[in-house]
Order: C-alpha cells, then sequence, then structure tokens
C-alpha cells in the first residue's frame, strides 16, 4: 500500500490552495477550485472549519458555504460537513490561540442555535472550552443532535473535563495546540486530557512544527493509533509557497520554513500541511501503512458515523 496516497479525511480545513473558507467574498469557483486541490492530493472528505469571529460574520460564513455546497456536486463531495471552531473557547492568552480574543463569548443555547441554523444542518463537530459552557448545556444539546463536540483552546480542571465528557464531548482538538507556550510542569491541560485519554479520540496537527516530530511520536504513542487523528488546521497557505494570505480578517505571513505566523510572529495560525505531506513524515517516524491509514482515514471516518 502507498502510504501517501489516501484515502484521507482531515477534520479541520480553514482553506486550501488559495482558497479561504473564511473569507467574506468566498465565491463559488474558488471553493470548487479548493475541492479539486483537495481531491488531487487524495483527500476524500474534509470539515471546512469556521472559527471565531463576531456571531453575525460567523453566521454569514457558515451560510455561504452551505450555499456554496449545495449547488456544485464537486464541492458537496468533498466536503462532508462543517467544524465550528469557537467562539466558545477561553479568552486568555495562550489558549485563545489565533483566535480573536474579542470574539470570545460564553457558550449559550441562544448563540449556538444561530450557528447551526446558519450552517444549514451541516455542522459535524462543535469545538468548545468545557469551563465556558454554563452548565454544559451547549454540549449536551450537541451531543443529543449526535453532533460532535471536542475540547480545544481551552484549560478545564481534570474534574470540569471528566463531566464535559460524560455530558458528551468525545474528541479533543488539537492537543498540545491551543495553550500557552508556558504551563505547570504536572497540573496542565496536555497532562489532563491524557489522564482521560481512554475517553476521548485525541487530535493532533501532523505537520513536525506544531508538534515536533519526536514528542509527536510520544502522543501516538501514549494514546494509541486506535485512539488518534491526525488533521492539517490547514488555511489558504495549504500547497502553496512562502507569501501572505489571509484567515477570515486575519493576515498570515509564510516564511521560506513554510510556517504559518501571525502577522507579529507571536503565534502560529494554522498551517500550510497537506494530509500527504503528513503521511510522509508519520511513515518517517516508522508507522505502518495500516496505522497511518486508522490516522487519516478510519478513525475520522468512524467518528463521523462512516464505519
Amino acid at each position: 500500500m502507498n502510504t501517501h496516497a489516501g484515502p484521507y479525511l482531515d477534520l479541520q480545513v480553514n482553506g486550501y490552495a488559495g482558497v479561504d473558507f473564511n473569507s467574506d467574498d468566498l465565491s463559488a469557483e474558488a471553493m470548487h477550485e479548493a475541492c479539486g486541490r483537495l481531491a488531487e492530493d487524495g483527500v476524500a472528505g474534509v470539515l471546512a472549519t469556521i472559527i471565531s469571529a463576531p456571531l453575525d460574520l460567523m453566521q454569514s460564513r457558515l451560510e455561504r458555504i452551505a450555499t456554496l455546497r449545495g449547488a456544485d456536486p464537486a464541492v458537496r463531495e468533498r466536503i462532508w460537513g462543517i467544524h465550528i471552531e469557537g467562539p466558545f473557547l477561553n479568552e486568555a492568552p495562550g489558549y485563545v490561540g489565533a483566535h480573536p480574543p474579542q470574539a470570545m463569548l460564553p457558550a449559550s443555547l441562544g448563540a449556538m442555535e444561530r450557528l447551526l441554523d446558519a450552517a444549514g444542518g451541516l455542522t459535524r463537530l462543535v469545538t468548545l472550552a468545557p469551563e465556558r459552557d454554563p452548565g454544559l448545556a451547549v454540549t449536551r444539546r450537541l451531543a443529543r443532535e449526535n453532533i460532535l463536540v471536542a475540547a480545544g483552546h481551552c484549560d478545564p480542571s481534570l474534574d470540569e473535563l471528566s463531566a464535559a465528557i460524560d455530558a458528551g464531548l468525545s474528541v479533543f482538538t488539537h492537543l498540545g495546540n491551543g495553550c500557552p507556550q508556558s504551563l505547570h510542569r504536572h497540573d496542565n491541560i496536555i497532562q489532563r486530557v491524557m489522564a482521560l485519554r481512554s475517553r476521548l479520540t485525541i487530535c493532533l496537527i501532523a505537520d513536525g512544527v506544531h508538534i515536533p516530530p519526536f514528542a509527536l511520536d510520544n502522543y501516538l504513542r501514549l494514546v494509541g493509533a486506535e485512539q488518534a487523528v491526525v488533521v492539517t488546521d490547514a488555511i489558504s497557505a495549504a500547497r502553496l509557497g512562502p507569501g501572505r494570505y489571509t484567515i477570515g480578517d486575519q493576515t498570515v505571513d509564510v516564511g521560506d520554513d513554510l510556517v504559518c505566523r501571525s502577522a507579529d510572529r507571536t503565534h502560529f495560525v494554522g498551517s500550510t500541511a497537506t494530509m500527504p505531506r503528513m503521511a510522509a513524515l508519520l511513515a518517517g517516524l516508522g508507522y505502518t501503512a495500516e496505522e497511518i491509514r486508522l490516522l487519516t482515514w478510519d478513525n475520522p471516518r468512524r467518528l463521523l458515523g462512516g464505519g
């Protein structure tokens, strides 16, 4: 088996090949083009990811994705659904990551309903901070609707995270990212997730940048390939070279190292990764074709109810 040929299923794609899924000017032609490039890279499906912004902007961006998908069979084939990442995240520096702090909100059923309605029934995954979901009402509501709930950009206590899992949370978004560079050496979000790893599917950005390869290997060996999923967190710079790109209202600089950085260079903003590149990195770490398939196809497909 060719470990780099796919098929792949990517649960976190903010854009691809010059196309920003969070753009307010996203066109049918651009969406069609991005899906064509995904197909060339062996990506059978993605969750188009809309990140935090003021609610009205998030609504309009979700509506645009849903409309474009409905109008184009090629887009419908490649976009399997939508991942809403935010705005119910931890607003503290480090945890908020590349999300605009001013857009952060406590989770509420009213705001969640607005976003779900805008997405037109396409929402498959929502990332939120459990500590920002009072009474875990939004987590319970989503779980009842069989929408996957992920923790991410968050700092819940061990008890808060365990209670969220009891309420229906089942995924952790890009472990090792969406948290500060400096953490308590023992009681931190990474250690808490590891303590509860048997109850979670853990997503990792396997680009060699967001997590150094040796640390990625540590996580995967501890979690086990059966409980992990790799995602690209790709933005419009994916598949392209150095330059200046966008995600929503943010400008992102990509250097010769192909790393996406904020304009002030203080943090990463998504990645330029592609699934074939990540498969090659995993193969270089010694993972078998079967393990790579688990991480890039079987496990995300199982999460979405496809087997």
